[in-house]
Parts: structure tokens; sequence; C-alpha cells
């Protein structure tokens, strides 16, 4: 439970301790003097979202530090789990918020994060502000209350592993059914795919080879009548070919070599220029293939494929002999799909049934504490003077969820004769308040939650309504330490601890700070609470309240 709060720099808050007692604690004050800030300390030391804008101005950080003893098994667990340790049965939670927004966390004086105090600060403290009403309007809030008393919470969990089991198997399945009615169609795709690119026979690197010998071969009438003319140029049976040309004169040469020595040598150049003509004009006969034509056909067909292949799918044609490989890939998968389909429809199958068992399980457990949950909130609002409401958690069948099969709501009937009718359409503020103080006394044995505080449940109450809540609240911190901020003497009598918040100026800034008062100081602010003024009446009322609380506590 909470024994001792720290807080320094929050808001109109310098710096305030406060110890508190294992029972019931409450705290009073003016409007204004710090009440709310006090449970948003606490709500930091939680975990919850905070902002720059509580640090108190001008000062650097915001520091709020809680001490907690006697732990519940489940929260010592927790500590355990997140790698803490709970020294003597007690553990510290600290949070600070700095001016510039950055935020902290420590378990034990170790660092740590909000998620972790978010953890551990549910298993330590339940508040419960006027906020928490509005909680009751919600028909899934309303469900975790039966399941929280029905103590079901294993049972559901177990269930809920078991529907995610057969979520996922029914979304891989029908995955798998949609993807199978498109098989057939997949496959004559993919074959056509590997049909057609089969046929253009590509290997890398081979696409701009087989553009560049088209382009020779539409060229290869040019170059042909080329060819030719240097043939005839060169070795031709007419007497103006090259090569007869240069025998004749070297004939020429050779004749007058004799007289003329220069000429002799030229001739014998001449002879090592005429092997090489000849030889250049074996060489062209050589190139002047006759199959030209046909192999033009032939690439122009593959080069015309080509192209269409890579227009149509948007590739070159390295990237479409990849695609190829790709195909043949996928069309292998294809095989086998319907071995996996009928092996998942019998796996849904069998998790349908269990489904459908846990969730007509749950159903029973809930129909059964609804009953007995109705009956002893109920019995509570009888005692917080609501004699004539009745509550009742209607189990109604739905289709199965994450949930289980059933839709939970609560129904109230506020006046004898009057028919049930939902809480979230017809309840006031004051009947909330003692609705939810009702389910929380209830809830007492059920949660093992050691702290609860309630801020400002007198709400929308007065009179002998707020002498029963008081009691009630008394009641309850028989079981668990209770703090509750209020307004009404009639609950603040019934306390074992009074806290009294007070705001103070000095020097042009505010300051609050906290007293715990002994039987005069809680007679004067009971007084005070009364009527404002502290009058001689309010006081002897004040007197007489303490006095009966004192008695029948």
């Amino acid at each position: 439970m909470l024994k001792e709060l720290s807080i320094e720099n929050l808001a109109v808050i310098e710096r305030v301790d406060a110890r508190f007692d294992d029972k019931f604690n409450v705290f009073t004050g003016e409007t204004g003097a710090g009440k709310s800030i006090l449970i948003g300390g606490i709500n930091a030391i939680l975990g919850q979202r905070t902002t720059k804008d509580i640090v108190r101005t001008g000062a650097p950080k915001a520091v709020i530090s809680a001490v907690f003893d006697e732990l519940p098994a489940e929260a010592a667990d927790k500590l355990s789990e997140l790698g803490f340790s709970a020294e003597d049965g007690e553990v510290m939670l600290t949070r600070e918020i700095s001016a510039d927004g950055k935020s902290s966390a420590r378990i034990n004086g170790r660092t740590a994060t909000a998620a972790m105090l978010r953890e551990v600060g549910s298993l330590l403290v339940d508040i419960h502000g006027q906020h928490e009403n509005r909680i009751l309007m919600s028909n899934d809030n309303q469900r975790d209350i039966l399941d929280s008393y029905g103590a079901i919470g294993e049972i559901l969990e177990d269930y809920r592993a078991k529907f995610r089991d057969f979520s996922r198997v029914s979304r891989k399945l029908k995955t798998l059914r949609e993807e199978n009615e498109n098989r057939a169609f997949k496959t004559e795709r993919l074959t056509a795919v590997i049909e057609e690119l089969e046929a253009l026979n590509l290997s890398k690197g081979e696409g701009e080879r087989l553009e560049s010998e088209l382009e020779r071969c539409r060229s290869s009438a040019r170059i042909r009548a080329a060819l030719y003319n240097a043939y005839s140029c060169l070795y031709a049976e007419e007497s103006s070919a090259a090569t007869d040309l240069l025998r004749e004169a070297r004939k020429a040469l050779e004749s007058v070599s004799d007289a003329e020595p220069a000429a002799g040598e030229l001739a014998g150049r001449l002879d090592e220029i005429i092997p090489e003509a000849e030889d250049i004009a074996s060489e062209i006969i050589s190139l002047m293939r006759d199959d030209d034509d046909y192999r033009r056909e032939e690439l122009a067909d593959r080069v015309s494929a080509l192209k269409h292949a890579k227009r149509r799918y948007n590739m070159d044609s390295d990237e479409l002999v990849d695609y190829l490989e790709q195909c043949r890939g996928e069309l292998a998968e294809l095989g086998g799909m319907e071995d996996e389909i009928e092996e998942l429809s019998e796996r849904k199958h069998i998790l349908a049934e269990e489904v459908k068992s846990r969730a007509d399980n749950i159903t029973a457990l809930r129909t059964a504490a609804a009953e007995k949950l109705s009956a002893e909130i109920c019995g509570e609002l009888n005692f917080l003077a609501m004699p004539q409401v009745k509550i009742v958690f209607a189990v109604k069948p739905d289709k199965i969820t994450i949930n289980g099969r059933d839709t939970v709501e609560m129904l109230i009937s506020a006046n004898a004769g009057e028919e049930l009718k939902p809480l979230n359409k017809i309840a006031s503020g004051g009947e909330l308040s003692r609705i939810m103080l009702a389910i929380k006394s209830v809830l007492a044995d059920n949660d093992g939650i050691p702290t609860l505080i309630f801020d400002e449940v007198d709400a929308g109450i007065s009179g002998r309504a707020a002498q029963k809540v008081g009691i009630k609240l008394a009641e309850t911190a028989r079981k668990r330490q209770v703090l509750c901020i209020t307004h009404l003497a009639q609950i603040a009598s019934r306390a074992d601890c009074h806290l009294l918040i007070e705001k103070q100026t000095d020097g042009g800034r505010t300051f609050t700070h906290i007293e715990r008062l002994d039987f005069d100081g809680r007679k004067a602010e009971l007084a005070r609470i009364i009527d404002g003024e502290g009058s001689d009446s309010s006081l002897k009322a004040a007197e007489e309240m303490l006095t009966e609380a004192m008695k029948s506590g």
C-alpha cells in the first residue's frame, strides 16, 4: 500500500511530504488548494502521461517519489520479472519531469521506464476519478467488470489464444483458397510466358549480338556488290584485272633490267605484291556467302520476337532471361497447394470446435457470475441509499469474437416498477458515483490491488446518501487502504487519517502544503466544510460526526 508520497515543484506545490494510514485516508481543502495536483502526482508515479506544463514556474524539474509496502505477490513477481527487487517488501517509484519536457523514471533508485511504472503501478493502486464514471458507459468495460468478478481471466486468456490460432488458420486458408481459384489462370499465364521466352532461346548478352548481326545481314546486298567489284578489279578474266596488270608491269620491268638495274629491283617488289593481291581476292570470295538472305530472315524473326517481349514485359534482354527462371520457379510452387488446403481445413474445423467449446464455457461462467454480481451490487446500493435501484448484467449471445460470444450490458431500473434500461442512457452523475463505489466494494476481494484512490466520489450526492458513502468507504478500508478526496463532512468524518491541503501566498508566489489533522483540527475543518465559516453550530455538528464515527469505527 502507499506508505509515503513526496512531491517537489509540481504546479503550486513547492514541496510536500505525506505519510498515509493503512486504512481510510481523506484529503480536504478549499477549491484550488492542490488536491487534484496531488492526484496528478500519483498518476505520474504510476507511469501516466505527463507534460512540462506541470513543472512549477521557475523550477528546473518536478520530482515525485512514492514508497509502497506490504506488496502483493503479483507486484513482487512483476518487479522481479522487470529485473528489480522489493527489499523488505517495499519499493520506491520515482518520476522526474524536466521543464524542457523530458521525463525519467526510477524504481528503487535504478533507471526504469514509464511503461515499467505502469506495469508495476497497475498492481499497486486503482484510481477512481469522476472520469471513471464514464467508463461505465462502455459495454466492453461492463464486460470486463463482470469478468473480473467471475475471476475468469486465465480462462479468457486461454480462449483468446485459441481464438487467435483459429483466426490465423482461417486467414491463411482463405488466402490459399483464393490463390487456388486463380491457380489455373496463373498456371496458364506462367506457361504462356515460359513458352514465349523459351522460344527466344536467349542467353545473357545475346540480345545486342543478334541486333548487330541483323544489321549486317540487312546490308548484305551492298556488301556483296562492293566485294564483287573489289574482286573483279583484283582478279578477273578481263585484261584490266589488277593482278594481270601487275604481271604485265613486272614483265615490262624485267625486260629492261639488264640495262636498268633499278627496273629489276622494282620487278622484284612486284613479285611480293602479286601474291598478296591474289590472297586478298581469295578472301573476298570467301566473304561472298550465298546464305545471307536466309540468315537475314531468321535473324529478323528472332529480333522482332525479342523486341515484342521487351515491350510487353518492360525488360531488357538480360532481365528477360532472369524473368524466365523466376516464372519456372513460380510454376513449380503452384503444385501441392491442394494438400495444404485440405490440411488447413481440417485444422480449422478442429480449432472451431475448441473455440466454440471454450466460448460456451465462458458464457456459462459469465451468466452465473452476472446473477451473483447483480445481487451484490444491488445490496451495496441499498446500503448507499438507493434501495429501489436494480442493476442487472445482461449476458446476450452474439457472434464469436476475441472476447467470447457474448455482449454484456449493464441495465438499470432506478425506481420500483420501471423497466430495465441501459445504464449508459439513464443514470445520473450521482447515481454513477455510487454505482461505481458499489462495484469497487464488491470487487475489493477479487482484484488484489492494495490501494484504492477515490477522487471526488461524492459528486452529485449529499445528506443521507453522503453519510452512507462515508460508511461504505470506511468499510472498504478495512480490507484495503483507501485514499479519498472529498468536499463532504459526512465522508471526511469517517477517516482514520485526515489530511488538510492548504494553499498560501508568500512573496507573490503560491505554495501548497499538507497537514495531518488531530481531533481539534478535524473538527475545525469539518465545520468549515459544513457552513464555510466554522460557526458554533457547525463545530458542534462536526464534533458529533467525529464522535459517532469513532464509536461505529
